[in-house]
């Protein structure tokens, strides 16, 4: 195992929510990292953000870690849950919020509720 992939390992082992995105998540770089860093900071959901812009190293090994070629990236309790549009379509749905209240992390239900209105 590289030296990247055992330091993004531990990254989403060791914080319950992770979004690895193109600039950070009160700067994001690019709409796609935008939309996502954008739900979870509207629903209150505290994570790390890992700008892949900073790391080349990063960037190209979070594609090869996750076998998904595309960023962003999002991890919740250490398991890849999916790029924009699976995380838009999560939340859309209310999968998102089950997965939270399955694996016990804080967000604001109220929040999750306004965005599935809003988009209805």
């Amino acid at each position: 195992m590289t030296e990247t992939a055992d330091r993004i390992r531990q990254i989403v082992t060791e914080n319950d929510v992770v979004l690895y995105m193109k600039g950070t998540k009160s700067m994001p770089q690019c709409g796609f990292s935008s939309r996502v860093a954008g739900v979870l900071n509207f629903m209150g959901v505290d994570f790390l953000d890992v700008n892949v812009l900073e790391d080349a190293d990063v960037r190209q090994g979070i594609k090869e870690f996750s076998d998904w070629p595309t960023i962003p990236q999002l991890y919740v309790k250490g398991e890849f849950v999916g790029g924009c549009d699976i995380v838009t379509e999560m939340t859309l749905s209310g999968e998102l919020d089950q997965m939270f209240d399955a694996k016990g992390v804080a967000y604001d239900k109220d929040a999750a509720d306004k965005i599935r209105a809003a988009n209805a």
